[in-house]
């Protein structure tokens, strides 16, 4: 038979291979939607959806709370249990999961030997599946939520239900998005029914659920056996790590304008993040604003006094902690003001009207803000300053909480690097003073401040702190004696009387020297070096304290 007669048909061809045979299916490109089943856990959109459905002629079943919803808003739909002659059971877990309704979705139209049974077995066909599964992932996201609420909100069915309408798209549409509504009735209006390319796409959409659902539950109950284990112990690395990432906006670009880039969301409990956060104002973020955003939001949360931060390039430049966030702002910025022009800022509390008049000084310019919340008044400020009110980015993440122990991945050629984040308080800490002359105790405050910064900034990373406030940074050098010339170059006058801190050790006595000269009162680092001794003699001939902490912070 000659090709194009093929080519005529309404339906597709496509062959189908078994265990036992080969056989040709036809594939309708249109295929008509008689009856639906529809069991949501969200039910915005679903009364406007159903109307729809009814008023072409489409037959409804629901289960218990979607069918009651219906009703409550003058909808009639067929109870499931009455169909299957099963009713639901053990508190609704078991309702829909009966071959009745598989069947009458999983059926191959175009296959005899499915509709003979369905035939024999007495089962009506489910030409549209309505599902949306339970809220899960929001569920595990509420504050203090118990294990068992999270276990009983690990959908069974709908899952079942949809994976078996998308494994059959050929025949069956699937819907698990309220976002899917309007697309299915528009081609019912036009076409009498769903096209195959909707169908496929609908099908696409309902794998990457499944996988997103599924990936947020192994995660959840892999963080319930860490949690288990003593806060000190490093976290355990699972056997399988499933991520599956879900869009949420497309960039402009990326590092650089001819790089193609995207933001996209984890599963799990990542709420108060800057993915999840709130934009009040500005322009569409980049792909070097978020990097800097998060660094600065992962910085800021570390302290417990009201904190700002200046982040250029991904390192601090300025930071400083206060008892009010308008201190804070004006110390932080004091770090390098230079510097500063362009950066992004982090705060760990609300910014207030004050903290905006900071904000708002002569020639100061601000690509970003992330921070808990911001008053009204403190946005008019910063609204009103000449060409913020278009491109400064506000974004607000909700209260900041204690951060959770979690881990990073690292892309390489060929596979990914995994390690427990570098973002929770010393445990067991074991800060011991190894010279002869002792700290003073007004210096603890700062070189406490001083050795949370460290962390934060590339390696081989040197700061210098006072008056609990960033005064230079060395950042990322091949050589720690590098570091710290350029820390004490930007904190120029500023270093005499600061503290010095180490995220490594020192391999030799040069750059304890050198600190001497610039009148660095304290010096705090890991120790570990097989020149401590010579280190250590050299602190004492300058009567400069060292702490040693017996923790790395190295940050490549």
């Amino acid at each position: 038979m000659p090709r194009d007669f093929f080519d005529s048909l309404p339906f597709s061809l496509v062959t189908v291979s078994s265990p036992h045979s080969a056989s040709v299916l036809s594939v309708p490109d249109v295929a008509p939607i008689r009856r639906a089943l529809i069991s949501v856990s969200d039910k915005s959109g679903l009364v406007e959806f159903a109307q729809d459905l009814a008023a072409m002629g489409v037959e409804i079943y629901s289960t218990g709370g979607t069918r009651k919803f219906l009703a409550e808003n003058g909808l009639a739909s067929l109870e499931v249990a009455n169909y299957t002659g099963f009713p639901e059971v053990m508190d609704g877990r078991v309702k829909t999961l009966h071959p009745k309704i598989f069947g009458g979705i999983l059926a191959r139209r175009s296959h005899d030997q499915d509709m003979r049974s369905l035939a024999e077995h007495g089962i009506l066909e489910f030409d549209l599946v309505v599902v949306n599964l339970y809220p899960f992932e929001s569920t595990i996201q509420r504050e203090n939520v118990t294990l068992p609420e999270a276990i009983e909100q690990i959908d069974i069915g709908g899952p079942s239900l949809i994976r078996a309408a998308a494994k059959n798209h050929a025949f069956t549409t699937v819907a698990t998005s309220t976002s899917h509504y309007a697309p299915i009735i528009e081609e019912m209006r036009t076409l009498r029914g769903t096209s195959l390319k909707l169908r496929r796409t609908l099908a696409a959409d309902c794998f990457a659920v499944t996988a997103r659902y599924d990936a947020c539950i192994s995660n959840y109950m892999a963080v319930q056996t860490q949690s288990e284990t003593d806060a000190s112990s490093p976290l355990a690395m699972p056997a399988t790590i499933t991520v599956s990432m879900e869009l949420k906006s497309t960039l402009r670009y990326g590092e650089n304008p001819h790089q193609s880039a995207a933001l996209y969301r984890l599963p799990g409990k990542y709420e108060i993040s800057l993915v999840n956060a709130r934009q009040l104002n500005g322009k569409e973020l980049s792909y070097n604003n978020l990097l800097d955003l998060d660094a600065a939001l992962e910085i800021v949360r570390c302290f417990a006094k009201p904190s700002a931060v200046v982040i250029k390039h991904n390192n601090p430049c300025g930071g400083a902690s206060a008892h009010k966030a308008s201190f804070a702002c004006r110390k932080a910025l004091d770090g390098d003001p230079q510097s500063a022009f362009g950066g992004i800022l982090g705060f760990n509390c609300t910014v207030d009207e004050e903290t905006a008049e900071v904000l708002s000084s002569p020639g100061l310019f601000i690509e970003a803000i992330v921070a808990p919340d911001f008053t009204p008044e403190a946005v008019a400020i910063l609204k009103s300053k000449p060409k913020w009110k278009e491109n400064v980015r506000l974004m607000a993440t909700g209260p900041l909480g204690k951060q959770p122990r979690e881990l990073n991945y690292r892309l390489i050629s060929g596979g990914v690097l995994v390690q427990e984040a570098d973002n929770q308080p010393p445990t067991n800490l074991q800060w011991k003073t190894v010279t002869s002359v002792l700290v003073a105790d007004e210096l603890w405050d700062d070189i406490a401040f001083g050795w949370e910064m460290v962390r934060h900034v590339k390696s081989n990373a040197i700061i210098l702190a006072r008056d609990a406030a960033l005064v230079g940074v060395g950042a990322g050098q091949m050589s720690r004696v590098d570091s710290v010339e350029i820390a004490i170059e930007k904190a120029a006058e500023r270093s005499e009387g600061s503290i010095l801190a180490s995220d490594a050790f020192f391999p030799f006595p040069d750059s304890i020297h050198r600190a001497a000269e610039a009148g660095i009162i304290a010096i705090i680092q890991p120790g570990g070096s097989k020149k401590d001794e010579d280190v250590i003699a050299a602190c004492n001939e300058h009567r400069i304290p060292m702490i040693f902490t017996g923790q790395r912070h190295f940050k490549h």
